[in-house]
């Protein structure tokens, strides 16, 4: 038996957060405080079946509906940023999964920091727009930030026992989104449901998009740098259809050591929150016979536009991260909307990198800035077509 844990969920009625709360329910997890963006029918089940001691609505719109929700209870009632810094702030716990969705997590990270809570980091914006903010602060406050994606899971996890400094480089696997050997005539004209057909895993709408456009990846290009200090020719990716092996790590010696695993994202969830224990998960377990044949493939630079911006942006470094990922945000928001087509979302990003001025991050408000000049752009961009 291990020894209970306190933690607290940002994005709890999300696709990372509904499963962080399967895990917290089958092992002796207790959840302080649950937090979404505006499911409040969600939130209030997720608050009374746990017996939370907050619940936090972003959307301030809809705090009255959750407090009517929530009337009798023991649970108080938060909104807005307010509440997720509150929540982040709080004493007693141990980890805080951060799993919303975007730029939003971003202060609630470096606020749970600053409290010296260690993080479970699902929300790959935080490290993406402010990647030498919050590493250096959580070295400064001796606080360890547990990655929660499927490919950093696996690259932390090939690192137990080893030394960093030996670190060749990392294998970084993609699935390669629903569109993996289309061109860019094949995917001109696809529609929204089709992008969001993802073959492997169940995730939000968002994420999944991202994952189509290979954003995703460039994302975790970026976060990886941050979390593992590595430089970007320490990283290669590959593509690999089944996600079977979540990512592997080559060191100095020619050893290749990688994760395996079913792609199921409660147990890269329930490594980060019992980390170092491995107590026995609520999915079913990898048949490498069942799977027959692994296959691997160079990822498509040239037609996935978001990729390469990515790559570029973090090589250029300050701002730039901050700005392609305001960019996207933006642009796949215009694209759920019916407003841009999918290839735009990959030309807004690629055209607000080569014209937003580089700059340098020295605090949060420069991130910030960085976001919202990236996002005025491709406003105005769209609004111009």
């Amino acid at each position: 038996m291990i020894s209970m844990k306190n933690i607290v969920i940002l994005g709890s009625t999300g696709s990372i957060g509904t499963q962080a709360l399967e895990v917290a329910n089958k092992h002796n997890i207790k959840v302080k405080a649950v937090a979404a963006h505006s499911n409040v029918n969600l939130l209030a089940k997720q608050a009374l079946d746990n017996n939370v001691e907050y619940a936090c609505v972003f959307n301030e719109d809809k705090k009255d509906e959750l407090e009517k929700l929530l009337t009798g209870s023991n649970t108080e009632v938060l909104s807005g940023m307010d509440g997720l810094n509150f929540i982040a702030s709080l004493e007693g716990v141990d980890v805080m999964l951060n799993s919303v969705v975007g730029m939003v997590g971003l202060m609630p990270t470096l606020t749970a920091i600053n409290h010296g809570t260690d993080i479970a980091l699902a929300n790959k914006e935080t490290l993406v727009t402010g990647g030498k903010l919050v590493t250096e602060t959580a070295k400064e406050k001796g606080v360890k930030i547990y990655p929660v994606d499927s490919e950093h899971s696996a690259i932390f996890q090939c690192m137990q026992g080893n030394k960093t400094s030996q670190v060749s480089k990392i294998i970084l696997t993609a699935s390669g989104g629903p569109f993996f050997g289309k061109t860019k005539e094949d995917i001109a004209q696809v529609s929204v449901e089709e992008a969001l057909n993802h073959p492997n895993w169940s995730m939000g709408r968002k994420i999944t998009i991202d994952s189509a456009t290979l954003m995703n990846k460039g994302l975790e290009f970026i976060e990886a740098m941050w979390l593992f200090d590595l430089k970007p020719e320490q990283i290669e990716i590959v593509v690999h259809r089944e996600s079977v092996i979540h990512s592997a790590v080559e060191y100095d010696d020619c050893s290749v050591i990688a994760q395996l695993g079913v792609p199921d994202m409660k147990i890269p969830i329930q490594y980060a929150l019992l980390y170092p224990d491995r107590m026995e998960c609520p999915t079913k377990r990898l048949s490498l016979i069942d799977y027959g044949t692994l296959t691997f493939a160079k990822p498509d630079y040239d037609t996935f536009d978001c990729l390469t911006a990515c790559i570029k942006a973090i090589t250029e470094g300050g701002n730039k991260p901050a700005v392609v990922n305001g960019a996207n945000e933006e642009a796949v928001a215009a694209f759920l909307e019916g407003k841009i087509s999918f290839l735009q979302i990959g030309e807004l990003v690629t055209s607000a990198l080569e014209n937003i001025e580089r700059k340098e991050i020295t605090c949060l408000e420069d991130v910030l800035e960085a976001d919202r000049v990236a996002r005025d752009f491709v406003i105005e961009q769209i609004e111009k077509n």
